[in-house]
C-alpha cells in the first residue's frame, strides 16, 4: 500500500517535539533532527541550483543527488536499531561510488587547480558553491551525531564525498558556460 500525505499540518509538533520513523519522540532541537533538517536544506539549495538552469550534465547529476539526499534524510529519521524491522535500506555504497565516478569523470575536463578559487561564476555555479557550504555544515552535524549514536555505514562517506562533488560540479558548470575559475588573490 502506498503511503499518502493527506494533510500538511497535524499539530503534533506544536509542543516542540517530533516523531522519528521508528516512533521515538525527540525535541525538534535534538542533534539528529537538526542534522536531517540540514540535509533537507541542502536538498532545497540544490533545487535553487537546478532552477538556475545548469547545463544538462550538471542538471542530471543534481537530480540524482536530490533523490539520494531524500534517501539520506529517511536514513537519518530512523535509528539504526529500527532499520531491520522497518526494512529501511538507507544510504548504500553505490551512492558513494556514484559521486566518486562523477567527480573523476568531470575532473577530466577541468584544469588542475594551482590555487584556491572563490565561489561565483554562473548563477547555478554560485548556488552549487552555497550548497557545498550547507553540505559541510550537515557533515559537521553528522560527525557530531556519530559520536553519540550509530549511523549507517555510508552516511559519513556519502556526505563527505558530496561536498567534493558539489565543488567539482560548480567548477564544471562554469567551465561549460565559459566562465573561468575566480582565483583567490593572496595579496587582497
Amino acid at each position: 500500500m502506498a503511503y499518502r500525505i493527506t494533510k500538511v499540518y497535524t499539530r503534533n509538533g506544536d509542543s516542540g517535539e517530533t516523531r522519528l520513523g521508528g516512533g521515538q519522540i525527540l525535541r525538534k532541537d535534538a542533534l539528529r533532527i537538526r542534522a536531517y533538517g540540514c540535509v533537507d536544506e541542502l536538498n532545497s539549495t540544490l533545487g535553487l541550483a537546478l532552477a538556475a538552469g545548469p547545463k544538462p550534465p550538471v542538471a542530471d547529476a543534481l537530480q540524482a543527488v536530490q533523490h539520494q539526499l531524500f534517501t539520506l534524510g529517511g536514513d537519518l529519521c530512523i535509528l539504526e536499531t529500527d532499520k531491520a524491522n522497518l526494512k529501511v535500506k538507507g544510504v548504500q555504497a553505490e551512492s558513494v561510488t556514484f559521486l566518486e565516478n562523477l567527480i573523476d569523470r568531470l575532473l577530466k575536463d577541468l584544469a588542475p587547480l594551482a590555487d584556491f578559487i572563490l565561489p561565483g561564476g554562473t548563477q547555478a555555479a554560485a548556488f552549487l558553491h552555497q550548497a557545498r557550504c550547507v553540505c559541510r555544515r550537515a557533515e559537521t552535524l553528522l560527525v557530531e551525531l556519530s559520536q553519540e549514536e550509530a549511523l549507517g555505514e555510508f552516511v559519513l562517506p556519502y556526505i563527505n564525498r558530496l561536498s567534493d562533488a558539489l565543488f567539482v560540479l560548480a567548477r564544471y558548470e562554469n567551465h561549460l558556460a565559459g566562465c573561468a575559475d575566480i582565483l583567490w588573490r593572496k595579496e587582497a
